[in-house]
């Protein structure tokens, strides 16, 4: 038996392959599906069976391609309501992969389809819980991503959620291992931890929804307290799930497509389009395309587009590093951004060899804010409200960057700000979101907060 877990950094996200005597099963795959495949290849096994937890929010899952591609069964848990077909298992059915077996447990809250596998190994021991989005380590997934259509409150959700943990799950065995479908920095949940392997026995301990410090009640107002907007992407990608989607090759070829210096000029000033530059911060800032919107691929890229586009239907162009075009159109296919018209073709160092016009970003170290720290600036900190609880810059304006373009009023395009979040990701995304909102004075700190810790500004 083998089981192996895909961990996608930039999603936070958990993908699964299990292999038993020649036959294999995957668990919430990605949509490009060739590792999967080719992991089936080595393990000269046949994937018969494919298990998707739920209709996913924060990206597109594979299996309607990894099922197309290996003629394997998609299996949904109950009140699942697909628009293709497959598998809506019923609760406890078993299906059997070599000489092990999976049973579905149906854990509703999350959403209503939301279930759990659980895996028996050769001697018919319970092994491990792949528990999706119902339970994660150190959390559970939040109650208020159903599909709208529903119309279920969160409040509901959350409550049926805290009878599925208590009914479903607490009950396994101390020593069966929980695999959660996301890890710390995913937006499914509120404060996951960072391992994504852990015994349930210890969960029993570490995790508030199992180690019975609340009764149901408690639960709901924990659980729906201080959730904070989700990403607006997020009902786009579970219909999506739901409903179907292109498959991913064929976007990769429509979308793979180099655009000259002219043609991509031309395209920019379309008020329907984007350009967004996905090279390192501290490349971008030195010289840009007016306009473009930075998400880099170096961090969180494919949340990040999710959350700053928002509408997954945008027409985007790219500016990339060279070699990095498949790369980019893959990790936006994740999240359903399937509309690239192209990239720039020799990318930006063949638009400055053109003689075009040429942005740019201010910066300065955290040392050397100290020298000006006292005068009349403004200190923008793009952090999350919880990560100021462990020290901000007296008189920053704290914005988080997923809201930052709904909280334009409350800025004063005549000021010069200095912008910060933990690292200078996060950071530079919010300069070049001002910026082409028409915010000329912008500064960035290098570093971030991570800098202004090593250096003697007061923190408070």
């Amino acid at each position: 038996m083998t089981v192996k877990q895909i961990y996608t950094g930039c999603l936070a996200q958990g993908a699964y392959f299990i292999e038993s005597n020649g036959e294999a099963a995957v668990i919430d795959p990605l949509r490009e599906v060739s590792q999967y495949i080719q992991l089936a290849k080595e393990s000269n096994a046949k994937i018969k069976y494919i298990f998707e937890t739920h209709f996913h929010a924060d990206f597109i899952s594979g299996h309607l391609t990894l099922a197309k591609e290996t003629g394997a069964s998609i299996i949904f848990g109950p009140e699942a309501k697909p628009g293709y077909n497959c598998v809506i298992a019923k609760d406890n059915q078993v299906f059997k992969i070599g000489s092990i077996s999976i049973s579905v447990i149906h854990t509703p809250g999350h959403t209503m389809e939301s279930s759990c596998y659980l895996l028996k190994d050769e001697n018919k021991k319970d092994y491990c819980l792949f528990t999706g989005d119902t339970l994660f380590l150190g959390d559970v997934g939040r109650p208020d991503l159903a599909q709208q259509s529903l119309n279920l409150s969160k409040y509901f959700l959350a409550g049926i959620l805290y009878d599925s943990i208590n009914n479903r799950i607490k009950p396994l065995s101390d020593d069966v291992l929980i695999y959660p479908a996301h890890g710390a920095g995913s937006a499914c949940g509120k404060n996951m931890m960072k391992q994504t392997v852990d015994t349930l026995g210890n969960q029993k301990i570490v995790n508030y929804s199992l180690n019975g410090s609340l009764d149901r009640d408690g639960f709901i107002d924990e659980l729906t307290n201080d959730l904070g907007i989700p990403p607006m992407y997020f009902p786009s990608n579970v219909k999506l799930n739901q409903d179907g989607y292109s498959d991913f090759n064929i976007v990769l070829e429509k979308n793979l497509k180099p655009i000259s210096v002219e043609d991509f000029k031309a395209l920019s000033i379309n008020k329907d389009s984007v350009v967004l530059d996905v090279r390192n911060q501290d490349v971008f800032r030195l010289g840009f395309i007016p306009g473009s919107i930075f998400v880099g691929l170096n961090g969180e890229f494919a949340p990040w587009v999710g959350s700053i586009l928002k509408n997954i239907h945008t027409k985007i162009l790219v500016v990339c590093e060279n070699g990095k075009e498949t790369e980019t159109i893959t990790r936006l296919s994740r999240v359903g951004f399937d509309n690239v018209l192209g990239y720039l073709d020799g990318g930006f160092d063949s638009w400055k060899k053109s003689k075009e016009e040429i942005d740019y970003i201010n910066s300065v170290s955290a040392y050397d804010l100290k020298e000006i720290i006292n005068s009349d600036i403004d200190l923008l900190d793009v952090r999350r409200e919880a990560e100021r609880e462990n020290g901000f810059l007296q008189n920053s304006l704290n914005i988080p960057l997923n809201i930052i373009d709904s909280k334009i009023e409350i800025l004063d395009k005549t000021r010069e700000y200095y912008i910060h979040c933990a690292g200078g990701y996060r950071s530079m995304i919010a300069c070049s979101i001002l910026k082409r909102m028409g915010f000329d004075s912008l500064f960035d700190i290098k570093g971030g907060f991570a800098q202004i810790r090593k250096s003697e500004l007061e923190i408070v």
